[in-house]
C-alpha cells in the first residue's frame, strides 16, 4: 500500500497478494484493474478517484470504464472472490470512509455527509479518529447550505451520545452561538434538528452557561438579549409551526433542554424568577403544555416541573393560585373520565370538576409517574399537604390507581396516598427537610437516565 494512503487510513497493510476494490467519483467514472497470477484472480490496490500524481498506475489488461454506474456517488464495488471477500469488504469499507472524511473538508462535503450518515449510528467510533477531526469538520458544515447542513446536524445528533464528542460540541462557545443564531432565525430550514442537538448538548454540565448567556436580540422572535429567554420564546411562540411555517418547525425538543437545565440551582432560579423583558415567571409559560398533543413537549415539561418542585422554599409560589398555580396542570394529565360523587367533586379545584366523559389520561405511563413524583415533592411541606387535602386530590389519585395497569404508576399513587392520609400530629420543619432529602435521593437516578436523541 502506498505510504500516503496508509497514513490517511491508519490501517494495517492488506494481505498479499492484495485483492482490491475500486470506488467511483462524483462524475460517475469507475476504473478497476485486473491481472491473473496463475489460476487465481487478483487485483492490485489502486483508487480511481483522488489518486496522488506520485502513484504510478501500471498498465494492466482488462481495464474497463463504466460511464453510468448504479447507486450513489462514492459507492464501494468489491471485485474479490472466494473466502477473502468478507475480510476485504470490511477492509475497504474503512478505506472508503477515510476518503469520505477527507472530503468533508475539501469541497465534496455533500457526497461525504450523505454517505457517512449511516455510519453515525452503526459505527460512531469511526468519527473519533485524529482527535475528533471529522467531528470538528462537521461543526463547520452546520453553516453550509441546507442539504449539507441537515446531514451534518443529523450525524452530530447521533454522535453526541458519546462522552468525548459531547464534550467537544458542548464546550465550544463559537459552535453554540452558531446553533443559537440558526435556531432563532425564522427562516432556518433545520431548526428542528438544531433543537434535537441542543437537547443532547444539555446533557453536559457545561451547557448550563446558557442560563446567563447574552447575545444579540433576534428580531421578530424575542425582545430579550438572554439566550434562555430566546429559546423560551421560540418554544412558546413556535409551537405547531407558528414562527417558522414554511419548514413546519415546532421547537418541541427544547422541552428536553429546559428539563436538563432545571436540574441546576441556577436553572430552577431562572424558571421561578419573573423576567424583566416580559414580566412573566418562565415556569408559567410551560405549565400549559402538560396536556399538549406533542408527547415530547409533555414529557419535557413534566420533568421540568418535577425538578423545579425540588426547591422547597418555592412551594408557596408554585401552589399559589395568583402565582404559578401548578396543581391543576399536574393533576389534569392524571385524571380520567371517571365520575365522582357530588361531595367529592365540590371540594376539587374548578378545573377538575365536571370533566367530560371523553377525558383521557396521559397515554405515557412514565409521564403520569413523573407528575405523581411532583405531587409527592409538593407534600414535603405542611402547606402543600394541607392544600392537597383541601382540594380533594385523593379521589383523583384513587381512580388513577384503579384504572392504570402499571406497577410504577400504582406505586406512585400508593406513596402519595400514604402521605395525604397520615396523621400530621408532631410533624415540624425538621421532618419536611428530611422528606425532601429522601425524595432527592430517590429521584436522582431517574434524572440521570434521560435519553439521548438519535435520528435514523
Amino acid at each position: 500500500m502506498p505510504s500516503e494512503l496508509e497514513e490517511v487510513c491508519d490501517l494495517p497493510p492488506p494481505p498479499s497478494p492484495a485483492i482490491t476494490a475500486i470506488i467511483y467519483d462524483e462524475e460517475g467514472t469507475v476504473t478497476w484493474f485486473e491481472t491473473n497470477v496463475g489460476a487465481s484472480r487478483v487485483m492490485d490496490l489502486y483508487i480511481a478517484c483522488r489518486v496522488p500524481s506520485s502513484w504510478k498506475l501500471p498498465d494492466k489488461t482488462n481495464r474497463s470504464v463504466c460511464a453510468n454506474p448504479p447507486g450513489p456517488a462514492l459507492s464501494l464495488y468489491l471485485l474479490a472472490v472466494g473466502d477473502a471477500s468478507y475480510f476485504l469488504f470490511a477492509y475497504f469499507r474503512r478505506l472508503i470512509l477515510c476518503l469520505l472524511f477527507e472530503y468533508l473538508a475539501d469541497g465534496r462535503a455533500s457526497a461525504a455527509c450523505e454517505n457517512l450518515l449511516g455510519y453515525s449510528i452503526s459505527q460512531p467510533s469511526l468519527f473519533k479518529v485524529h482527535q475528533l477531526l471529522p467531528v470538528r469538520d462537521l461543526k463547520l458544515l452546520v453553516r453550509d447550505y441546507a442539504p449539507i447542513a441537515k446531514n451534518a446536524l443529523t450525524i452530530l445528533i447521533n454522535l453526541s451520545g458519546d462522552e468525548e464528542v459531547l464534550k467537544e460540541l458542548a464546550e465550544d462557545d463559537a459552535f453554540l452561538e452558531t446553533l443559537l443564531g440558526k435556531v432563532t432565525n425564522k427562516k432556518e430550514h433545520h431548526a428542528n434538528e438544531i433543537t434535537m442537538l441542543l437537547a443532547n448538548l444539555a446533557k453536559s454540565d457545561s451547557f448550563k452557561r446558557i442560563i446567563t448567556l447574552t447575545r444579540s436580540v433576534p428580531k421578530d422572535v424575542s425582545d430579550s438579549p438572554n439566550a434562555l429567554d430566546q429559546l423560551m420564546d421560540c418554544f412558546i411562540k413556535g409551537q405547531d409551526g407558528a414562527i417558522n411555517k414554511a419548514t413546519d418547525t415546532n421547537y418541541d425538543y427544547l422541552a428536553y433542554v429546559f428539563a436538563d437545565l432545571s436540574k441546576f440551582d441556577t436553572g430552577r432560579a431562572y424558571f421561578l424568577t419573573r423576567q424583566a423583558y416580559d414580566a412573566v415567571i418562565p415556569v408559567t409559560k410551560l405549565t400549559v403544555f402538560t396536556e399538549h398533543r406533542s408527547h415530547i413537549r409533555r414529557k419535557g415539561v413534566a420533568s421540568t416541573l418535577k425538578n423545579i418542585a425540588f426547591e422547597i422554599q418555592a412551594h408557596p409560589q408554585l401552589l399559589a393560585e395568583a402565582e404559578v398555580n401548578i396543581l391543576p396542570y399536574v393533576l389534569l394529565p392524571i385524571a380520567g373520565p371517571e365520575e365522582f360523587t357530588d361531595e367529592e367533586s365540590a371540594a376539587m379545584l374548578p378545573d377538575l370538576q365536571l370533566l367530560p366523559p371523553d377525558k383521557e389520561r396521559d397515554s405515557d405511563k412514565d409521564i403520569i409517574a413523573t407528575h405523581l413524583e411532583t405531587l409527592l415533592l409538593l407534600t414535603t411541606t405542611r402547606e402543600g399537604r394541607d392544600l392537597m387535602r383541601a382540594v380533594n386530590v385523593y379521589p383523583i389519585i384513587r381512580e388513577c390507581h384503579l384504572h392504570v395497569d402499571n406497577e410504577g404508576t400504582r406505586e406512585g399513587c400508593d406513596r402519595l396516598v400514604q402521605v395525604l392520609l397520615r396523621d400530621e400530629e408532631g410533624e415540624g420543619k425538621g421532618e419536611e427537610a428530611e422528606a425532601m432529602e429522601k425524595a432527592k435521593a430517590e429521584f436522582e437516578t431517574a434524572n440521570e437516565d434521560e435519553e439521548i436523541v438519535e435520528v435514523f
